[in-house]
């Protein structure tokens, strides 16, 4: 090669490296706003935010044509979400908020002052928030402090002039729908009679069945009859009060959306795709259907429009994909909630006759430039037994042939959720301190298709952890990874899946990182939240039941082989987790510490299963970071 040549190539190779900015630090990665919730005023001309730029998640008004934003609540902790505008005035809204994550949300009125009254006060019970009546004048919400196991459905009426009174004063309710056979209540009409309700045998097989309040048959219409075993998943009652919109997987391995007609009595199938349809939605006019797929991991919409049945062109945004849409009920606006793997979620207002966008929020902060972050590349490969597995990996850009990089895999919650493609800080600040990141989706995941999902029932801690061992065999082969050092993280049921790898599979990973993971199926199963009685069944049937298997639940435990753990584990737990207990972690630690292995733990008082305030994802993060530099590069901070 010329040697004139070989320097320009040189200089340009050193120019390229200089433009990626590298080692951001973690707390820049949460300058970064996080965009929980967004509701579009009836009229389509204010957008009520839920964001945590102070840190904490809050309410904040903007106008419809974009400007600054208006805080309408401080709060310091908790994680409130705004749901609704009240249709009448004054200018209020409903909001839900629970208390350092015990999921224990209630519903609460909030006015344009910040004044918060509580409608579902109590300290053992928690409220959802379904949705108003189509006049206006009433809104339905589920509680279950009658019975803990079960929720049931109350109508509030609106007649608030303003926030000073009594709840029972300004917002008498009654009991509508007393749920005594354990049902779980999905979905109501629009106009408040028709109750839709779920039974769920297993994961497998579940049911819908319609009931008219007040009507002359007490009893629940069965209307999803089938052979064999189909889920069958309420998705939306349509503005005419009579066609239930429900996505199945009754007649092949993804789910289907059909409708169903209550008064003709009459089905029909109306979208196929090879993806799930997880998502449908109308305008409060009837005129446009959003239906939403998870495709490859990815959400997609589809917007019809009914009068003439043709798809609607999705807005062109400035950043990211659409994800969700909400049309006001009044006017041609509606509120576009969009993102994609380098864009965090923004707002933006669009109006569907002209097709002009105006953004609302900037999510990303100037200080991390779009260009340094990375893809999610789809990936699939065989595993141990030949069976295709999925996920998406992230490249860090510094990574070449030539200077190979660590690797993370990281495992998701469920067991049956599955790593979704769209902005993550904590895995864009891996990737950009030099670590590759694995988000598998191991057999069991969903997405997939419901074989997929069913392969590893029963078999939890075995085949599924033999796809994440295999996923190191997979990555170590691609020429810019380092297969010699890998770890494995995850969250939840995830976190199960990093303590089960260190205990089971001892050698197979150089480190573990254990968020919140359950460790004694046992006790986990046996101290379940009340509220999820109507899904304790299927819970049982697919990881199986402590009464009658607890000699195969206490083998599949990691708790009870801690002794065999002996590569570096650092563990992050919440104390007010209601679903993982803080004993799980607490144990964990402890065995692991009598092994003399390198052990680190870190837990947030204030939080609950999923970390909320930025200070706490920011001390989280630093640890990950931390740990990993240390393990995987051998590079330790001066703080250890």
């Amino acid at each position: 090669m010329n040697r004139s040549f070989l320097l320009f190539a040189i200089c340009l190779s050193a120019a390229a490296s200089a433009q990626i900015e590298i080692n951001i630090p973690a707390a820049t990665f949460f300058q970064t706003t996080t965009l929980r919730g967004a509701v579009l005023s009836p009229e389509g001309t204010e957008v009520l935010l839920t964001s945590d730029e102070s840190g904490s998640d809050n309410l904040y008004l903007v106008s419809a044509e974009g400007g600054e934003k208006k805080a309408i609540t401080n709060a310091i902790s908790g994680s409130m979400v705004g749901r609704a505008w009240f249709p009448r005035e004054p200018k209020r809204w409903i909001m839900t908020a629970d208390e350092g994550g015990n999921e224990l949300d209630h519903i609460y009125v909030v006015n344009e002052k910040g004044n918060m009254l509580d409608l579902t006060p109590g300290e053992k019970h928690r409220a959802q928030f379904l949705h108003f009546s189509d006049d206006g004048t009433r809104f339905f919400v589920l509680t279950n402090e009658r019975d803990a196991k079960f929720f049931d459905l109350y109508e509030y009426e609106d007649s608030a002039t303003a926030l000073s009174a009594k709840a029972e004063l300004q917002y008498p309710r009654k009991l509508i729908y007393e749920n005594k056979e354990g049902f779980d209540i999905v979905g109501l009409a629009p106009n408040g009679r028709t109750v839709i309700l779920g039974r769920t045998k297993t994961e497998a097989d579940s049911d819908l069945y319609a009931l008219e309040l007040g009507g002359k048959d007490p009893k629940p219409k069965h209307f999803t009859p089938h052979k064999g075993e189909a889920v069958h998943e309420f998705l939306a009652v349509a503005p005419d009060q009579r066609t239930i919109y429900f996505a199945s997987d009754k007649g092949g391995d993804f789910r289907t959306l059909y409708s169903y007609d209550l008064k003709e009595n009459r089905e029909r199938e109306l979208l196929r795709e090879p993806w799930d349809v997880v998502s449908c939605s109308f305008s409060r006019t009837g005129k446009y259907r959003v239906v939403g797929l998870n495709q490859d991991a990815r959400d997609r919409l589809q917007i019809t429009n009914l009068s003439n049945g043709q798809d609607v062109e999705q807005p062109e945004l400035e950043d990211g994909l659409p994800v969700r849409i909400q049309f006001a009920d009044i006017g041609t606006k509606a509120l576009v909630i969009a993102g994609g793997d380098q864009t965090p979620t923004d707002a933006y207002v669009w109006d569907v006759q002209t097709n002009q966008t105006v953004r609302l929020t900037k999510s990303l902060t100037e200080a991390i430039p779009s260009s340094t972050l990375v893809g999610a590349i789809s990936t699939v490969f065989e595993s141990y037994d030949k069976e295709k597995v999925y996920g998406l990996l992230y490249k860090p850009q510094q990574a070449r042939r030539d200077q190979k990089v660590p690797a993370v895999i990281f495992v998701h919650g469920g067991p049956g959720g599955q790593s979704r493609a769209g902005y993550r800080p904590e895995i864009q600040a891996l990737v950009n301190h030099g670590f590759a990141v694995f988000a598998i989706n191991h057999r069991g995941s969903s997405g997939y298709g419901k074989r997929y999902y069913h392969l590893d029932d029963r078999r939890h801690g075995d085949a599924d952890l033999k796809d994440c061992v295999a996923a190191r065999q997979y990555l170590s082969g691609l020429p810019w990874i380092d297969g010699s050092k890998m770890a494995i993280m995850g969250g939840s049921y995830g976190g199960y899946m990093v303590a089960a790898a260190l205990a089971f599979q001892p050698d197979a990973f150089d480190a573990g990182i254990n968020i919140f993971g359950v460790t004694n199926w046992v006790r986990t199963l046996e101290s379940i939240p009340a509220w999820w009685e109507s899904q304790r069944h299927a819970l049982y049937t697919e990881l199986g039941d402590p009464a009658v298997e607890k000699e195969r639940l206490t083998k599949i435990s990691p708790l009870f082989s801690a002794d065999k753990i002996k590569k570096p584990l650092l563990v992050v737990q919440g104390k007010n987790d209601p679903r993982v207990l803080q004993v799980e972690s607490d144990e964990l630690v402890a065995a692991v510490k009598k092994n003399g292995t390198p052990v680190e733990y870190i837990v947030f008082n204030d939080e609950g299963h999923g970390f909320k305030r930025r200070e706490n994802r920011q001390k989280a993060l630093e640890a990950y970071l931390a740990f990993l530099k240390e393990h995987l590069k051998g590079q330790k901070s001066a703080g250890n």
